[in-house]
C-alpha cells in the first residue's frame, strides 16, 4: 500500500494532466457530436493548458519563494490570468447573425473546461470530476427539455396555421 502512495506522489503531476486531458476530451466529444465549431481538440487543449499553467503557478511558489529574504508569491496568480484568456477565447466563438446569437454554449463550455483544468492542476480531483459529471448529466436532461419544448412550439404553430 505504501508503494502505491509513493508512486502516486511521484507521478501526481502526470496524473493531473492525464485526468484533465480526459475530462476536456469528453466535454469536447459532446460538442463535436453536435457539429459545433469548438470540439475535441479545442476542449482538450484548453483543459490541459489550464492544468499546466496552474501546476506551474503552484510549483513555482514552492521553488522560488523564500520567506527568509521576504520573497513571497501568490500560488494562484498565474491561474487567475487564465480567466482573462478564456474570456478572449470564448468571445471568439460567439457569432451574431442578425438577431440570432450563436456560440454562447461553446463559450461557456470553454470557460468551464478552463475551470476543470485549473481545478485538476490545483489538485481538487473529486470536486472537478463531480462538477463535470453533474454538468454533463444536467445538460443532457436540458437537451431533452429543449427538444420537447421545440416540439410543443411546432405543434402549436401548426394548429395556428390551420
Amino acid at each position: 500500500m505504501e508503494y502505491i502512495k509513493e508512486f502516486f506522489i511521484a507521478y501526481e503531476t502526470y496524473f493531473q494532466v492525464f485526468i484533465s486531458a480526459i475530462l476536456g476530451f469528453l466535454i469536447g466529444w459532446d460538442r463535436s457530436s453536435k457539429h459545433k465549431p469548438a470540439g475535441l481538440k479545442t476542449y482538450t487543449y484548453v483543459a490541459v493548458a489550464c492544468t499546466l499553467i496552474t501546476i506551474v503557478s503552484i510549483r513555482s511558489v514552492e521553488s522560488f519563494s523564500n520567506p527568509l529574504i521576504g520573497t513571497r508569491m501568490d500560488p494562484m496568480r498565474l491561474a487567475a490570468q487564465i480567466v482573462s484568456g478564456l474570456g478572449f477565447l470564448g468571445a471568439g466563438v460567439i457569432l451574431k447573425d442578425g438577431l440570432q446569437v450563436k456560440g454562447l454554449t461553446s463559450a461557456s463550455m470553454i470557460f468551464f473546461v478552463g475551470g476543470v483544468g485549473i481545478g485538476i492542476g490545483a489538485g481538487f480531483y473529486g470536486i472537478v470530476i463531480f462538477a463535470t459529471l453533474i454538468t454533463f448529466v444536467l445538460t443532457k436532461i436540458g437537451l431533452i427539455f429543449e427538444k420537447q419544448n421545440i416540439s410543443n412550439i411546432n405543434i402549436s404553430l401548426r394548429k395556428k396555421a390551420k
